[in-house]
């Protein structure tokens, strides 16, 4: 879906160390076999309550759902 497509355009935004600089925030070394859980798990569809401005500048998909629940508090 296009909504699953936003969240996977998002969540590719990881926070590298050599934009730290520029964006504030502390660069992240996340492994390729990560990077394809999460990727697997999005296109699955087991994130999709997950609302999008979650998945942006996130390391780990479990720091999406982490970021998450912080929210909702």
């Amino acid at each position: 879906t296009v909504a699953r497509a936003r969240k996977i355009q998002k969540f590719l935004s990881q926070p590298f160390f050599v934009a730290q600089q520029f964006t504030g925030l502390e660069g992240k070394y996340v492994t390729i076999a990560d990077t394809i859980r999460g990727f697997k798990e999005i296109v699955e569809g087991r994130h999709d309550a997950i609302p999008e401005q979650d998945f942006y500048m996130a390391g780990t998909i479990d720091e999406v759902v982490a970021k998450s629940q912080l929210r909702k508090g």
